[in-house]
């Protein structure tokens, strides 16, 4: 006990304070990871769920999926989807920071109403978005139809290849406010005066931004393509929602494939091999920004 007193004394005290955070980690963090670590090395199903003693197949789970067309299909969905909203989300949001960046009357006005898409739960945005893009009374197909756009309505959420661009235009959506607020709030750092001596020495305006801007944005940037990276590939409930998967599974994403497996048609540790291979995807995208926080630190 004396042994105890005296470790948590003088520069050990921190490690008392952060005591209670661990143990809520490795309980509601932890535990379920390896809780899944374990399920997707097992043959666990609706049959077998209740088992007293689960039939142990080793990697034999993620070797099935790797040869499953859905479970690839799935895969190339989730990065074309990420990257596909990260640049242009990332573009959209930086522009809207440059402009509300400028002193005008109702620049804080109009920032926090581009906020609002940002904080509408996402369920709530996909079924606007599911009634905007549906077949017969969608907003857009009638929009489209009275500028005679087009003659007939487009299935645009029962067709594979519009079903995906319905997906990403809802997540853009949700996602520009997140990337203009982080950029407006990395440019309100960069002191005015750097760019009053640039003008004085004669730098334009594109000058100053590729000299100045972007360099001492660096960080921020990092951080907002990494975080949205990371919101983005995770998704769920707006693909649930909107497509649920659908048409003919062509725009699954690793999160609702491996919801369908294991609540779909009961496949656990399948679902739990999907949902680890997203976990290890995400672990290195993590690990990758701390290296990049950790190397600015240290410069």
């Amino acid at each position: 006990m004396n042994r105890i007193r005296k470790f948590f004394q003088f520069e050990n005290i921190g490690y008392l304070y952060v005591l209670p955070a661990l143990l809520y980690m490795m309980y509601f963090v932890g535990y379920p990871i390896i809780r899944n670590i374990v399920l997707s090395l097992q043959n666990v199903t609706v049959k077998t769920l209740n088992a007293p003693v689960k039939e142990l197949i080793g990697l034999n789970n993620y070797l099935e999926l790797f040869r499953d067309k859905i479970m690839i299909n799935s895969l190339i969905n989730t990065l074309v989807f990420t990257v596909a909203c990260l640049i242009v989300q990332f573009m959209i949001g930086f522009a809207l920071a440059l402009f509300l960046s400028r002193k005008f009357a109702s620049a804080k006005m109009v920032r926090g109403l581009l906020m609002i898409p940002w904080m509408i739960p996402i369920t709530v945005t996909a079924l606007i978005f599911k009634f905007i893009f549906s077949t017969n009374v969608g907003i857009l197909n009638q929009s489209l139809m009275l500028l005679k756009l087009i003659s007939a309505p487009v299935d645009w959420l029962t067709s594979p290849g519009t079903a995906m661009f319905a997906l990403v235009f809802a997540n853009i959506w949700i996602g520009i406010p997140f990337n203009m607020i982080l950029l407006s709030t990395g440019l309100t750092i960069i002191p005015t005066e750097l760019y009053e001596s640039a003008s004085i020495d004669g730098a334009n305006r594109i000058q100053s931004f590729f000299r100045i801007t972007l360099p001492l944005l660096k960080p921020t940037i990092e951080s907002v393509l990494v975080l949205g990276f990371i919101y983005t590939f995770k998704v769920f409930d707006l693909v649930y929602v909107m497509t649920g998967g659908g048409p003919v599974n062509s725009t699954h994403m690793l999160s609702t494939y491996a919801y369908k497996l294991s609540f779909g048609i009961f496949q656990y540790s399948k679902g739990a091999a999907v949902a680890n291979i997203m976990f290890v995807v995400l672990l290195i995208v993590s690990l990758f920004y701390l290296k990049l926080t950790y190397e600015e630190e240290e410069a």
